[in-house]
C-alpha cells in the first residue's frame, strides 16, 4: 500500500487539494503499478509561521518584503 506524504505552506484552495491528492494518486498508481484503492495521500499543512528559511520563518520574511 503506497502512502504519500506532502508536506507545504498553508493557503492553497479546496479545490487545489482536491486535485493534487486526485493526481498524486494516479500517479503512484501508474508507476508502481499498484491499484488506485490502495494508494494514501496524506496532505500536512504548515502555517508560515511554523516554517523556517535561514533563520526566519517564512511569515517573517514576507512581512519584511
Amino acid at each position: 500500500m503506497p502512502f504519500i506524504q506532502v508536506t507545504f505552506i498553508e493557503g492553497r484552495t479546496k479545490e487545489q487539494k482536491e486535485l493534487l491528492i486526485e493526481e498524486m494518486s494516479k500517479t503512484v498508481s501508474s508507476v508502481l503499478d499498484a491499484p488506485l484503492e490502495t494508494v494514501r495521500v496524506c496532505l500536512n499543512e504548515i502555517p508560515s509561521s511554523h516554517w523556517g528559511i535561514a533563520g526566519k520563518s517564512i511569515q517573517r520574511r514576507q512581512n519584511e518584503e
